[in-house]
């Protein structure tokens, strides 16, 4: 080999080196998709009955100490909020919807938010979750509703503006009907307000025929009954499960998160729309739960949104139930 050769060949030698250990080492490897949760859903039983708790999703509120409490001063709500481990900055809404399987149907409470955009990722989750729980929206025989806020009928309709749950009827609390689709409440409600009340009668609209009204006590299903507990809306209803000798409370919105209204049960937050009724309902089936140790679900409650509510000083206090790996 001339010099001219071994030149060009001691020129070419890393090349080729690099080259068969890229072939050796193969590609560079991909990075991994973003990690994701694990389905939000959990189960537990009432007597005979199952009851999965659906993860809908969470929204944040920020600066809780600005209105979002109107009898309380900015820092009086930062101390509590601080006080219970809560950023006075920003505060976590959760959203949970009870689906109730019984000997007789399927009744789920509410229905979320709805269908999001992807800017709104964290909430509007619920169909996901049914999903992931094994739920088919065509299962459920019952929707029973708390109340018609936005976060609790949004999810009537899918992406479509089409009834998300084909077969079932619809059952609703007097007074909260009576309220909603009163033409002149719509009329004299605020100007900010009055898109709320087309937005409810837009989501009813397509299970009118199925729609049924019912009074405080009315059996929904045996061993499921309504309790009216007015304030937060007009027509507000818990519901009460019973089953062989065990029960649970379903209290929808007479609370937001337990720090803020069991803590302060005299707070009025922003969305009572009667706030004085709301808190006199609030201690009146708060003394009685907390006296009779009775379980309650409890919709902006942290995931799986279950617990006992027990005295404390001038309010109340929420004990998670334990999370069980055995349903």
């Amino acid at each position: 080999m001339d010099r001219r050769a071994l030149l060009a060949a001691g020129l070419a030698a890393p090349a080729l080196i690099a080259e068969a250990r890229a072939q050796t080492q193969g590609a560079a490897p991909v990075a991994p998709p973003p990690p994701q949760q694990a389905p939000g859903f959990y189960r537990f039983r009432v007597g005979g009955f199952l009851v999965t708790m659906v993860h809908d999703g969470q929204g944040a509120r920020p600066n809780p100490t600005q209105g979002f409490v109107r009898n309380a001063s900015p820092e009086d709500v930062a101390a509590s909020l601080r006080a219970q481990g809560l950023d006075p900055a920003q505060i976590t809404i959760p959203f949970t919807i009870p689906v109730v399987r019984t000997p007789r149907g399927t009744v789920m409470f509410d229905t979320g938010n709805g269908p999001q955009t992807a800017a709104d990722s964290r909430i509007g989750q619920l169909q996901a979750n049914l999903s992931a729980a094994g739920i088919d929206p065509a299962s459920i025989d019952i929707i029973a509703f708390t109340h018609f806020h936005g976060d609790h009928v949004g999810g009537l309709l899918d992406g479509a503006g089409n009834a998300a749950f084909p077969r079932a009827r619809v059952v609703v609390p007097e007074k909260e009907w009576a309220y909603w689709m009163d033409e002149t409440q719509a009329s004299r409600a605020p100007e900010a307000m009055r898109p709320a009340f087309a937005n409810v009668r837009r989501r009813f609209a397509p299970y009118d025929a199925r729609i049924e009204r019912i009074e405080d006590g009315a059996e929904v299903l045996p061993g499921i009954r309504g309790l009216e507990t007015a304030g937060h809306t007009p027509g507000h209803m818990s519901f009460q499960l019973s089953d062989n000798n065990a029960s649970l409370l379903i209290l929808g919105d007479l609370t937001n998160r337990p720090e803020l209204n069991l803590t302060n049960p005299g707070w009025h937050l922003v969305f009572d729309m009667d706030p004085a009724m709301a808190e006199a309902t609030r201690r009146k089936v708060f003394d009685r739960v907390a006296a009779d140790r009775t379980p309650c679900v409890s919709y902006h409650w942290p995931f799986p949104a279950r617990g006992t509510v027990v005295k404390e000083g001038n309010g109340y206090r929420m004990l998670p139930a334990d999370w069980s790996s055995v349903v």
